[in-house]
């Protein structure tokens, strides 16, 4: 497993966090999923198989921003 860490902005809420954990863990190779709304981050376990760029486009599908 890799592990990716993710700069997210627009993320304000539990709910938010929710989202994406529940959008990225849907992806087959991704493991645990971890969402700093302090740090405006977020820690993804995943195949190399999968890429950044996959990562960031699901992200972005549902409204946040990666920097």
């Amino acid at each position: 497993m890799e592990k990716t860490t993710l700069t997210v902005l627009g993320m304000t809420c539990e709910h938010c966090s929710q989202n994406v954990i529940q959008t990225l863990s849907r992806i087959e190779g991704v493991g645990a999923v971890v969402v700093s709304l302090e740090n405006k981050t977020v820690l993804v376990d995943h195949s190399p198989t999968i890429s950044q760029e996959v990562l960031k486009n699901e992200i972005e599908e549902i409204g946040f921003d990666v920097v």
